[in-house]
């Protein structure tokens, strides 16, 4: 393990920590020197044990040894491993926040999976069509995590998975789940993504206020995940398997593209009280997820 004491903020080190884009850290020029930025020990953790390549650590001297036994494993794998060490007041400035969580690692990015890699085993998926929300694509992950989700895809125009801050809100549960961008036209993804999703076997349904939509019990009930309300025979009970299902949510507001929607087998709304007409989108997606669990 090498330890550096930084002792300027110039030092080309600390580049990838705050003075290069997230564009320039993603570095479609060059993959194969992408990187991405996780920040606290937990998240740290989960990325280290996902597989993920780690460059370098940057912390307080404090946390050195709070953090001793996760650097002593990540530096067994990897020797030349370098743990940067820097005062308070400079990693505030550095960073532009307070470093509250312990410690920043810089990971290389992995090779993104296909939408066939990722769909590997899968049978509840959830879509993220256009979320131009870091907080909400991060919170999506962990509920995705946490409720029994297999994969996740997201449209080309969606935000970045392992952005730092979507990292950082999914807790790291962004490198435990399976995920891969789905189609290639960022305005009419739908055409061949959902072509690919129904080639695979999937049941498409997209989350969305309409008139004929059915609720996610009907849904869970007609894919097999749960038997029909009020039903106790086995003639009701649906299929022996489960047919896979694909959940859809859209942007804030807009909601999914027309387009998407008709593509889908089924629309999907959460019923509602008290006047309330829709939900948060991260909010709505841990509903969904719960009501489908296996």
């Amino acid at each position: 393990m090498s330890i550096s004491y930084v002792s300027t903020l110039d030092d080309p080190r600390l580049d990838c920590y705050a003075r290069l884009t997230d564009v320039a850290l993603r570095s479609r020029i060059e993959p194969e020197k992408a990187i991405l930025i996780a920040e606290s020990a937990k998240v740290i953790e989960r990325a280290f044990e996902a597989g993920l390549e780690p460059l370098s650590l940057l912390m307080e001297e404090k946390w050195l040894e709070p953090l001793a036994d996760l650097i002593s494993a990540m530096t067994e794998h990897y020797p030349d491993l370098e743990v940067l060490v820097a005062p308070h007041e400079e990693l505030a400035q550095l960073t532009g926040f307070e470093l509250t969580r312990g410690a920043l690692a810089a990971f290389r990015r992995p090779r993104p999976l296909t939408v066939a890699e990722a769909l590997d085993q899968a049978r509840l998926v959830a879509v993220l069509e256009n979320i131009t929300n870091h907080t909400n694509v991060g919170a999506i992950f962990r509920s995705a995590a946490a409720l029994g989700v297999d994969a996740v895809l997201v449209s080309p125009a969606c935000y970045d998975p392992w952005y730092r801050r979507a990292v950082r809100v999914s807790m790291g549960t962004v490198f435990q789940i399976p995920w891969a961008r789905i189609g290639s036209d960022p305005h009419h993804w739908a055409r061949e993504g959902l072509g690919e999703l129904h080639d695979l076997g999937f049941t498409t349904a997209a989350m969305a206020l309409s008139d004929h939509a059915i609720t996610l019990d009907e849904l869970a009930a007609a894919t097999g995940r749960r038997p029909a309300t009020g039903s106790g025979s086995a003639d009701n009970a649906g299929p022996a398997s489960p047919t896979p299902v694909a959940l859809l949510f859209g942007t804030e507001g807009e909601g999914l593209n027309p387009e998407t929607l008709a593509q889908c087998d089924h629309t999907v709304c959460i019923p509602m009280d008290h006047g309330v007409d829709s939900l948060n989108v991260a909010a709505a997606s841990a509903v969904a997820f719960y009501a489908l669990r296996a």
